[in-house]
């Protein structure tokens, strides 16, 4: 039986208004899944709710986020790849205020310690808290920099020869001068460069990334050399500019190969000879002193116990404690695995403001608006064989110093306590979705650009403002240091429904695209008409 609306199946096909809000906020630039703040103003009372963006950086999960944060990261790369001009890092002098801050504090630092030493701890809390405070004012007033601790230093960890391995070629090493800016050629050129490095090989693969024999291939290196990639690759970054004497700025992205191994693109600024980038490559490692961890201790059913009296971890049988991190390390005299790079190494050198330079940001950008697990998807029943594999042996690799892997070694780790669980560690190094890739997927230096990406943000915005302005739309920036912002609970009732701010959220893009339009055609007036109509009269 039909309805003049068609029949049932013609109304499910129908879409959904969810759907068409989506879809609406995505085609006008809006995020798609905002969360509720409500903004009080102490001076006049007023209490209102708003719809702040979510800032996701994946695609899948909000379009509108992702595309503008990848857009931002593009602002970024472009702006500081083929800088002309040294950025200017100068600190500025201490105020009284924050020297006589600095001054309370180091009172009562030596209150703190005197205190402690009498073992009176209730005061010793108070103390504890009020030089918290004090930290919080000094960042408040301006400073950075990380304050010393209030408590004396522990154990010193034991040291660890910094001489070169004897299988790694030596480099030559200059003082690095404080210059970040590239060298000039005939008067108007300055290149930089674009550099791919990637890991070393475990095996013959074939063209989907999976191993020609699986039983060769090393999945044990695979995973231990994923695990300490962004180890190996800050290392790069200090052994290149001590060979060539400069402070080499970067914008880096990490991405995975077809193998599922991480490899890095960078964009560097300053021209380096090609030969360098590759000595350089070839003599960078990273020796990873930790205990050795190559066989299992415990698995299964037979997993250590927690033991409330020790407050540690002790063998399920003997009741016998186990090994201490800091006595595991003692005992250390050869490092538990050295990280190297790949043979293969592509270098580029690139001019700024040409197609070539913008097509090399689009591909460092490329993948920035998928996650991790979207890139590393498998699209075969070998690929997902090869996953698995690598995955079983990034269960059982330690990530960190405090990883609860290490107590299927029989150590107990840094931090573990009654819910520490063997083996199962939240760790992004272990997810099945990652595969060991390092959490961070863009890396760049802090003298890259000048700013951060809340300043290109802010910078953004002030162009738009003054483009209104040109046109008589003022846009001044409001004033919300004397707001008071709290997220609002689910639960509040009196918070409006998420699609009533969507909306809002929509009609309020929609009349500031006008007005940008509106700008845009001021500063560049259409051109002359030439369509079919006018030409034939």
């Amino acid at each position: 039986m039909t309805t003049p609306n068609g029949t049932r199946a013609e109304r499910m096909r129908l879409p959904l208004s969810t759907e068409v809000m989506k879809a609406t906020a995505e085609k006008h630039g809006v995020c798609v899944r905002p969360f509720t703040m409500e903004v009080g103003d102490p001076d006049t009372g007023e209490l209102r709710y708003v719809a702040v963006p979510c800032g996701s950086t994946v695609e899948s999960i909000c379009a509108p986020c992702a595309k503008k944060a990848k857009a931002l990261r593009q602002v970024q790369c472009r702006e500081g790849w083929h800088l002309t001009d040294e950025p200017d890092f100068t600190p500025e002098p201490p105020s009284e205020d924050q020297k006589e801050l600095m001054a309370f504090r180091a009172d009562l630092v030596a209150r703190y310690r005197e205190v402690v030493e009498h073992g009176e701890e209730g005061q010793a809390d108070e103390l504890r808290d009020e030089i918290r405070g004090v930290d919080e004012e000094l960042r408040q007033l301006g400073m950075r920099g990380r304050l010393p601790s209030p408590n004396l230093p522990g154990k010193k960890p034991a040291k660890r020869s910094t001489k070169r391995r004897q299988d790694a070629p030596n480099l030559p090493r200059r003082k690095v001068a404080k210059t970040t800016v590239g060298r000039e050629y005939a008067g108007k050129f300055r290149p930089s460069m674009f550099v791919t490095l990637t890991c070393d090989t475990y095996g013959r693969v074939r063209d989907d990334g999976t191993p020609v024999n699986p039983s060769e291939y090393d999945y044990r290196r695979a995973a231990r050399d994923a695990v300490h990639f962004s180890s190996l690759v800050d290392r790069w970054w200090q052994n290149l500019r001590r060979v060539v004497g400069w402070d080499v700025q970067y914008f880096a992205t990490v991405e995975p190969q077809k193998r599922a191994a991480p490899h890095l693109h960078t964009a560097l600024r300053g021209s380096i000879p090609h030969e360098t980038i590759r000595q350089v490559t070839e003599a960078t490692y990273h020796q990873v002193w930790w205990p050795a961890h190559n066989e299992l201790v415990y698995g299964g059913e037979h997993l250590p116990l927690w033991d409330m009296r020790t407050r540690s971890f002790v063998d399920p049988e003997t009741q016998a404690p186990l090994t201490q991190w800091e006595d595991a390390i003692d005992e250390v005299e050869q490092p538990a695995h050295v990280v190297t790079f790949g043979r293969q190494v592509h270098s580029k050198g690139i001019l700024g403001g040409t197609e070539e330079a913008g097509r090399h940001i689009g591909y460092l950008t490329k993948y920035l608006t998928k996650s991790t697990g979207e890139v590393v998807e498998a699209d075969s029943a070998r690929q997902r064989e090869h996953h698995d594999r690598l995955h079983a042996e990034l269960s059982i690799t330690p990530c960190s110093p405090r990883c609860a892997v290490w107590l299927l070694y029989g150590i107990q780790p840094l931090g573990a306590t009654a819910r520490t669980t063997p083996g199962h560690c939240k760790g992004r190094a272990h997810r099945r979705t990652t595969l060991g890739l390092p959490g961070r997927r863009v890396l760049v230096s802090r003298k890259w650009s000048g700013k951060t990406l809340v300043d290109h943000k802010a910078d953004r915005k002030a162009f738009v403002r003054d483009m209104l302005a040109a046109v008589g739309i003022e846009k001044p920036e409001p004033d919300t240091s004397r707001l008071i912002w709290r997220k609002v609970d689910p639960s509040d009732r009196d918070a409006p429904p998420r699609a009533h701010l969507l909306m809002r959220a929509i009609a309020e893009r929609i009349t500031w695209k006008a007005e940008y339009d509106r700008a845009l055609l001021a500063v560049r007036p259409p051109g002359p008409e030439t369509s079919a109509i006018q030409q034939a009269a």
